[in-house]
């Protein structure tokens, strides 16, 4: 039987972590079709712990599908196959033996377009722990504070616990988006153009947070913003046309990247 190997974390059946030196989600040779419409093809690279991983390249370019195969999200979709592997912690993610909804739990995502439920500031971000079984009220206050701190939301919201997150500005929404992923202890958060959406202060804060927050978690984010995958970005994969044509550490593949394709990319010959 294949496991995903626990890691460390306060819940009881997460409490071994892997070897540091590991990737935390390994991709090998990942191809992936919508019906007969490819959109990867033989893609491979590692993502290393507590570090920021931006993926970038021009539109349809297959940057949303991958970042949806490390949690499975793309089980939702029929048409959705794939060949190839990708590993989580040591373990197959797709092996009969996997929980998916474990998968999702420490896999968690944020989306492009931010989707606080209709309900209130305090009960988005309770909503998943109570899920998980927490009850008492005065575990659940303190979740619920600790990630409002996390997203740097807290002070903005602090008096307003009841009022409905349908309210919040756009960018404090996706803020409120990302409590309520980090608020059920995910080791990996997916980011899929978390800015798109919001205005540049509101697009700050969340890089701002970003850059706090790796010391905790491996982040993996999908941007079509190549200055914000410099600013905020540890290493980055380029795809195009669902080839990864170059992967390494952000400074370098902006500065001297290795392939012609990239160069044209980031100077915006393309895309």
């Amino acid at each position: 039987m294949v496991t995903i190997a626990p890691a460390a974390a306060p819940r009881p059946k997460l409490q071994v972590q892997a070897a540091p030196v590991e990737p935390v989600i390994r991709v090998e040779a990942l191809s992936a079709w919508y019906g007969s419409h490819q959109v990867l093809e033989s893609v491979s690279f590692d993502i290393a712990p507590n570090h920021i991983t931006a993926i970038i390249g021009p539109s349809g370019c297959g940057k949303s599908t991958l970042i949806r195969c490390f949690n499975r999200m793309n089980d939702f979709v029929p048409a959705f196959r794939h060949t190839g592997g990708i590993s989580f912690r040591g373990g197959d993610i797709h092996d009969k033996s996997v929980d998916p909804m474990e998968i999702r739990l420490r896999i968690g995502m944020v989306f492009q377009k931010p989707n606080p439920f209709p309900k209130s500031i305090y009960e988005n971000v309770a909503y998943g722990p109570r899920l998980l079984g927490v009850r008492r009220r005065g575990e659940l206050d303190a979740i619920v504070e600790d990630n409002l701190r996390k997203a740097f939301l807290w002070d903005e919201v602090k008096g307003e616990m009841n009022k409905s997150a349908l309210e919040l500005s756009g960018g404090q929404q996706q803020r409120l988006c990302i409590a309520r992923a980090l608020a059920v202890e995910p080791e990996v958060l997916l980011l899929d153009e978390p800015c798109s959406a919001i205005d540049p202060i509101g697009t700050a804060k969340i890089e701002e947070l970003l850059r706090e927050i790796k010391a905790r978690y491996t982040i993996v984010m999908v941007t079509h913003n190549m200055q914000q995958a410099a600013r905020v970005s540890d290493f980055t994969a380029f795809l195009y046309e669902g080839v990864l044509i170059e992967f390494g550490e952000t400074a370098k593949l902006f500065e001297k990247p290795e392939h012609k394709r990239t160069e044209d990319y980031i100077t915006g010959r393309f895309g």
